[in-house]
């Protein structure tokens, strides 16, 4: 494989690891809601981890977007 390959590889795997890691956070708050029943912070902090990975990926995407590592499909 070349390294551009290789790069776009990494670069996908590390959006598949991204969108993996929000629907974790995600299943952990209602865990934490139904567990706790809204009584601590923990589905907060479980919240607070989700916006800042959906943050992250999509800043990811638009950078590789943008310096043209991804490239959007022109044929639906």
């Amino acid at each position: 494989t070349t390294p551009i390959q290789t790069g776009t590889l990494l670069l996908k795997a590390f959006l598949v690891f991204l969108m993996l890691a929000v629907v974790v956070s995600l299943f952990s708050g209602h865990f934490f809601l139904i567990k706790d029943g809204g009584k601590t912070h923990r589905v907060v902090h479980s919240l607070a981890v989700r916006v800042a990975l959906s943050i992250l990926l999509l800043a990811v995407i638009l950078i590789a977007l943008w310096q043209g590592a991804l490239t959007l499909n022109p044929t639906p």
